[in-house]
Formats: structure tokens, C-alpha cells, sequence
């Protein structure tokens, strides 16, 4: 099932369709993130490959157990008519306490049926004190970031 906005692009409507990803991401949800990509999309996270949307869920499961009280922000970079490039940072922490915020970028692609079928992305993690965190929003509901939180601009990331 595609949800608009639609390829091909404009400023705006990337705009639009990296907030609803960002928001998809934040819920922790992974059957709803999965439903953005194509039943047999190809994704490269870091070093690990998973291809559709069962591997993309079992994936997702696994990743927001491991990265606690996860909160991201994406912001793009740049857009085509069926490509988005998109920059992003998140926080987190591990079971042990330690805190920590992951940069990374994103390469998306869409498909005839307005789906992504290619996403990569490639994540640097930096150890950071509890103190550091610059991503406040409450987790209940929906897990969104408030329109009014700073982008990563704002927040000079």
C-alpha cells in the first residue's frame, strides 16, 4: 500500500516524505516502517543486507530491542524524481546504559508502484554522556518528534 506523496518529487513533497519516514521510524513500530518499501526491496544497513519487507520487520524488531529509548531525526539532503538522499542522527542507548548517537545517510529509491525498493545506508556511532543528548521528546504515543524540536541543522549536527 503506497501513502503519498508520490514520485516524482518536488522540494516540498521530499520534504513531506522524509518526515513521514522519520515518523514511521520514531513509533518503533516495524510493521508500519515496513510498509514504505516494496515487498522485495534491497536494503545495505552498515554491513548487514536484508531483502523484503519479512527481513526488513525481523530486522527492525531486532534493532529498536538493542537501541533503547531511540529518538531520530532525518533531514534531507537532496531529491530527484523517484530518489531521495537523506541525512540523519539518532540517540539511543545500549543495555548497558551507555549512551550514544548514530550519524548516517540514506539513499532511497522508488519504485513504479511509488514504494522504496532500494534503501542504503551507512551509520557512524559515537559514545556520548547522558548529559550530551540533544533529542527530548516524550516516547508515549506515536514516538513523534515535535514540530518544534530542532532539526539537525538547528542543532548544528
Amino acid at each position: 500500500m503506497s501513502r503519498p506523496p508520490f514520485p516524482p518529487f518536488s522540494p516540498a513533497t521530499a520534504v513531506q516524505k522524509v518526515r513521514m519516514a522519520e515518523d514511521a521510524w520514531n513509533s518503533r513500530d516495524p510493521a508500519r516502517a515496513a510498509l514504505a518499501y516494496t515487498p522485495d526491496s534491497r536494503w545495505r544497513n552498515r554491513s548487514t543486507f536484508v531483502t523484503g519487507r519479512e527481513q526488513i520487520e525481523v530486522f527492525l524488531t531486532a534493532k529498536w530491542a538493542r537501541e533503547q529509548d531511540y529518538r531520530l531525526i532525518k533531514e534531507i539532503w537532496a531529491h530527484g524524481d523517484d530518489r531521495i538522499a537523506v541525512r540523519f542522527a539518532y540517540e539511543w542507548h545500549d543495555a548497558d546504559g551507555q549512551w550514544w548517537r548514530s550519524y548516517g545517510n540514506e539513499n532511497w529509491a522508488f519504485d513504479a508502484q511509488r514504494l522504496m525498493h532500494t534503501r542504503h545506508a551507512s551509520i557512524n556511532d559515537v559514545a556520548i554522556a547522558e548529559a550530551e543528548r540533544l533529542f527530548h521528546w516524550p516516547r508515549e504515543g506515536s514516538g513523534r518528534r515535535p514540530d518544534e524540536h530542532p532539526s539537525l541543522s538547528d542543532l548544528g549536527l
